[in-house]
């Protein structure tokens, strides 16, 4: 054992009061952060010495590895590494100079922030994060140098140390941390290996934990795509989310300029548990673990890509603010935008029923991303596809002008809610013409949108007004005369104008090409977009139907037995059924208040009732 009158004590000269103490109690949510510090610190000792031995040809064959050693009984957690290691001039410079005037300079300008969580990575405290769990702290390390002597430092959390030679056989250095009564839980290997997991789990060094190692030193995101296979990114992605399901599809990032990004991105298979406003990202900067909680590198539309992002060139150490408006986050959120984007189209232009179930998951995220960034739309307009009502088949907004073009040219017929709509969707489908399903909650934005980018391109919901193609030229009714004709249709208007006492309401008579429905209430397209847009600024009437259209079908068989009851002196049940093609007509576009539905049921009970005395 070295000599001890050749022990050094110094004082380390600081000008920030108590800092020790700011460190102790510095406001981390994540103490445990300390341990990616020290383990960091020891990979780049490492990365260097190779560095040296490369360029010097030091001819060193040693496995490098970095050893995590618990000791319950002394109450002790040790990093050791056999990298560069230190001589005893480098420990004044590197440790009570340079990375304690770095600690300083790092607290003092981050200790005033309302928000800890401003600062992303936490990079910076570096050693002196030690001083975080423990009341002392020791050092023993030895340079690679042939003639370096090996020294001991410790310090106890104050501004004192003791610096002296002591024996220690290979190179390297070994932090022992002496935890603090309150950090027992340090000193339990499940806890240290979890940490590890966490932060340091794709180091590029082996790290040990009871002779272990832990970590995966060769992560997807440092190989080259083309030499991954699917099975290795499915994989990977169920060691970074052990509990979720199959991903959707994934994107393998790997730029060198204008800045350097790694990194593997998956879209996940969303469930009712995910939490799509928060960011899924993980950010590593040199295969460290940064955060978890990086919303400003995704776009906002791309919230649930999970997956790993390696940013080296990234500054770090800065608050939120400053990187929503770092240039370089911006061009990183450019590039993950446009990869996404070629990837959906990749997926689109590849076999559609394979497609769809991506599409399923995707689609409102998607359509959102079109609404805020030009590129993205740009790329992904001709391959967003849309369901036909009353199937499982999907097209692309080009397809369906495409095959609509003899009949509605320019014209886009869609339903936002088949159930409702059925009535109207069975006269679409009777003339073999196509109506795109829009029915989540994007769709009505989306449809402006759309109509906005396509100047030509006008979209109309079934129930906003009865097509021509709807509407029989020459009716197959045989009347004497065309007077006789209108005769008829105005009479049939004005019964029905007489029987039903609401405000707002008209009736307009056509033969339908098909007789099988009486009536339909229509509201034009554009005065129902006007309604539902008041109505979201809450200023709207709760009901969208003040002014509204009751298109009645002068070919239906029940507005001719409507007439004959007319004909006969049974105004009483003409009025009835008037009034019940009505109600069934309002029936899919508002619900009834209990008066009105009351009255309906003990009308169609009536109904029933006659029908069943005709027996």
């Amino acid at each position: 054992m070295p000599d001890k009158a050749k022990m050094e004590k110094g004082h380390i000269s600081i000008h920030t009061e108590n800092i020790f103490p700011i460190i102790k109690k510095w406001l981390y949510s994540e103490k445990e952060i300390f341990l990616r510090e020290l383990v960091s610190n020891a990979v780049d000792a490492i990365h260097k010495l190779q560095h040296i031995n490369l360029i010097e040809g030091l001819q060193l064959e040693d496995e490098y590895a970095i050893d995590i050693t618990v000791d319950k009984d002394a109450g002790t957690l040790s990093i050791r590494d056999n990298g560069l290691g230190m001589t005893a001039d480098e420990v004044r410079k590197y440790i009570n100079q340079v990375a304690f005037s770095s600690a300083e300079e790092f607290v003092e300008k981050f200790k005033d922030l309302d928000d800890k969580n401003q600062i992303i990575g936490h990079f910076g405290l570096g050693f002196y994060s030690a001083f975080m769990v423990s009341d002392k702290v020791e050092i023993f390390t030895r340079s690679y140098q042939s003639d370096a002597a090996a020294v001991h430092w410790v310090c106890e959390g104050s501004t004192d140390y003791h610096l002296e030679e002591c024996d220690k056989a290979g190179r390297g250095t070994e932090v022992v941390l002496h935890l603090g009564a309150e950090e027992k839980e340090f000193l339990e290997p499940f806890r240290i290996r979890e940490i590890l997991k966490r932060f340091c789990n794709f180091l590029p060094v082996p790290i040990r934990l009871a002779g272990d190692v832990v970590n995966d030193q060769n992560p997807l995101w440092t190989r080259s795509a083309s030499e991954v296979k699917d099975e290795e990114y499915r994989d990977f992605y169920k060691k970074l989310y052990p509990l979720a399901d199959e991903p959707l599809f994934w994107i393998h990032l790997n730029i060198d300029y204008p800045f350097n990004l790694k990194g593997v991105l998956y879209f996940p298979r969303l469930t009712t548990e995910f939490d799509v406003a928060k960011s899924h990202i993980k950010l590593f900067c040199n295969q460290v673990f940064v955060s978890d909680n990086c919303p400003e590198l995704i776009p906002e539309f791309l919230n649930p890509l999970q997956g790993c992002l390696d940013a080296p060139d990234l500054p770090l150490n800065v608050s939120r603010s400053y990187l929503q408006n770092e240039p370089q986050v911006r061009k990183i959120r450019e590039v993950i935008s446009g990869r996404v984007a070629s990837k959906i189209v990749e997926l689109a232009k590849g076999d559609r029923a394979d497609f769809v179930p991506v599409w399923e998951n995707i689609h409102t995220f998607v359509k959102y991303g079109m609404l805020r960034d030009d590129k993205f739309h740009d790329k992904l307009k001709d391959h967003v596809i849309y369901r036909l009502a009353g199937s499982q088949e999907y097209v692309t907004l080009p397809e369906y002008l495409e095959k609509a073009v003899a009949k509605h040219a320019d014209k886009v017929y869609y339903t936002n809610n088949e159930a409702a709509q059925s009535t109207y969707l069975k006269l679409f489908a009777n003339q073999g013409m196509d109506v795109l399903v829009l029915d989540s909650l994007i769709d009505s934005h989306f449809i402006q949108f759309l109509e906005m980018k396509n100047g030509k391109v006008a979209f109309q919901r079934v129930d906003s007004d009865v097509t021509e193609n709807l509407i029989e030229e020459d009716p197959k009714i045989q009347l004497p005369g065309k007077d006789e004709r209108k005769a008829r249709l105005d009479r049939i208007r004005q019964l029905f104008e007489e029987a039903i006492k609401t405000d707002g309401f008209s009736v307009r008579v056509e033969n339908f090409k098909d007789d099988s429905v009486p009536g339909m209430v229509v509201l034009s397209e554009q005065t129902r977009r006007l309604q539902e847009m008041t109505r979201m600024l809450g200023q709207g009437d709760e009901n969208p139907f003040g002014e509204h259209t009751l298109c009645l079908n002068g070919k239906s068989p029940v507005v001719d037995t409507i007439i004959g009851l007319k004909d006969q002196g049974r105004d009483e049940d003409a009025a009835m059924l008037m009034q019940q093609i009505y109600d069934l007509s309002m029936l899919p576009h508002c619900a009834f208040d209990r008066e009105r539905m009351a009255a309906f049921l003990e009308r169609s009970n009536r109904i029933l009732c006659k029908f069943g005395s005709l027996g």
